[in-house]
């Protein structure tokens, strides 16, 4: 829920210096301050450079406790790739919609989002994407059949996946690229900030990957990404942060590195799939040019913001991470998850122990 923009502009503006409070005055984009807390915070950076040293910290200070109170509801879910690892299967069916025993990859990643707090979810599909907007829907029909028939533990189920959220479903228009999605949602995100995250992979963690960086956001007020630390033989298969390290788990990023050579790596401190993003991204990706493969990538994106302002890594404790968008890593995800399950875990353990392998 927004912070009133009045109170808040009363609270900043009485805190500040004379200078900077004469500063907001002469603004010509004042009135811009009666809409979000993300205006006001966007307004007073401007305005930074006009204060004492003293009254800088100040200035944080307060601005990092109005941050406190923005909270964040809204995230994206690019899912208009093509899932070309998994054709021919991912031709009618959706890389998301892999099954992970019984539920789809993606189900697992808007369940980490609702833990997360999050409330309206927008997924960017494409042309044959179809599929996830039915999952996520109520069938009247198959929740007439599942009472009929007294199914009432699946008919629960039924019911709670088209209720984790408030789904928005938008069509991907202009170029590929990941970057691509995220401008999409523009207009529904509005001037809020937002999560985005990937549909075809996810982290299971206690506290869930997305709430551990809406955390760090809520401190710091400034975006951040999620990061893992990978083995040193596998950093060319990762973004690599370059970092200094601001506190445990939480790092301020100098620059990141695309896939860089084990050698040259400046870190084994993987940028992950879940990202806390401000508004100020969608102007950048407006102007972004395509990159590697002529497509628009969040990263460059991201890597444009940290010209203007910090950007963090959260780096994820407790977690394990399930590529399932790679057929060799989504077969391990599916024979762990099939071993905890309530309904197979013992007779499909003694099935792998029958195996002798």
């Amino acid at each position: 829920m927004a912070t009133d923009p009045n109170l808040f502009r009363r609270t900043v503006v009485n805190a500040l210096s004379v200078e900077a409070r004469a500063a907001v005055g002469r603004s010509k984009k004042v009135n811009a301050i009666n809409n979000t807390v993300n205006n006001e915070r966007f307004i007073l950076r401007i305005y930074l450079i006009k204060l004492t040293k003293a009254r800088i910290a100040e200035y944080n200070e307060i601005l990092n406790m109005a941050t406190k109170s923005i909270k964040i509801r809204k995230a994206v879910i690019p899912a208009a790739g093509f899932g070309t690892r998994f054709l021919p299967q991912t031709k009618a069916m959706p890389k998301e919609m892999l099954p992970i025993v019984d539920k789809p990859v993606i189900q697992y990643v808007v369940e980490e989002l609702v833990a997360s707090g999050i409330t309206d979810i927008v997924i960017v599909t494409g042309w044959n994407k179809r599929s996830i907007e039915d999952h996520f829907d109520y069938p009247n029909e198959l929740i007439q059949t599942l009472k009929d028939q007294g199914k009432h533990e699946l008919l629960d189920e039924v019911r709670r996946t088209a209720e984790l959220a408030n789904f928005i479903y938008i069509r991907q228009k202009g170029p590929y690229g990941n970057g691509t999605p995220v401008l999409c949602a523009k207009n529904i995100i509005g001037d809020e900030p937002f999560v985005a995250i990937w549909g075809d992979e996810f982290i299971y963690s206690k506290p869930p990957r997305a709430k551990q960086c809406i955390e760090v956001f809520e401190k710091y007020g400034d975006p951040v990404i999620s990061a893992i630390q990978v083995d040193k033989e596998d950093v060319s298969r990762y973004g690599i942060v370059e970092a200094t390290k601001v506190e445990d788990s939480v790092y301020q990023i100098k620059s990141l590195i695309e896939k860089p050579k084990k050698e040259e790596a400046p870190s084994n401190l993987a940028a992950h799939g879940c990202y806390v993003l401000t508004p100020d991204i969608f102007p950048i990706l407006e102007k972004l040019g395509p990159g590697k493969s002529g497509e628009v990538w969040l990263t460059d994106a991201i890597r444009e913001l940290m010209k203007s302002r910090p950007v963090y890594a959260c780096e994820i404790k407790g977690g394990k991470y399930y590529d399932t968008g790679n057929k060799l890593e989504y077969l391990k995800t599916v024979v762990e998850f099939a071993l905890e399950h309530k309904d197979l875990n013992g007779d499909f353990r003694d099935y792998l122990k029958s195996l002798k392998l």
